[in-house]
């Protein structure tokens, strides 16, 4: 007689890991969704220029002051914009990453964010 599911594994034990792998990727939906919701914020040159972006990466606002604004050196301007965009996109990272390890366990699965 053939022996069903997975060598060493009873079948009960194989149910409770399937429920468990769907709850893990109910919860990680879910909280992809907040994630993209979420708006980041960053800023540099001491506030001169200041971004926010949503958890979807894309950029909802550009705050620039005004004393900033030099027309003879619009390359450091460039540069804080670039600067800041960049930043708020690696805390988008840092937030993800860190609100998924609590959803997976601290457990690195390849291929999610």
């Amino acid at each position: 007689m053939a022996k069903k599911g997975m060598p060493g594994m009873m079948p009960g034990n194989m149910n409770n890991l399937l429920k468990q792998a769907q709850k893990m990727q109910e919860n990680m939906e879910k909280m992809q969704r907040e994630l993209e919701s979420k708006e980041i914020e960053a800023s540099v040159g001491g506030g001169a220029v200041t971004v926010k972006v949503n958890g979807k990466k894309e950029v909802l606002d550009i705050a620039i002051k005004p004393e900033v604004v030099d027309p003879d050196d619009i390359e450091m301007l460039q540069d804080l914009v670039l600067s800041a965009i960049n930043e708020a996109l690696r805390n988008v990272d840092e937030v993800t990453s860190s609100q998924m390890s609590k959803v997976t366990g601290g457990m690195n699965i390849p291929g999610l964010f």
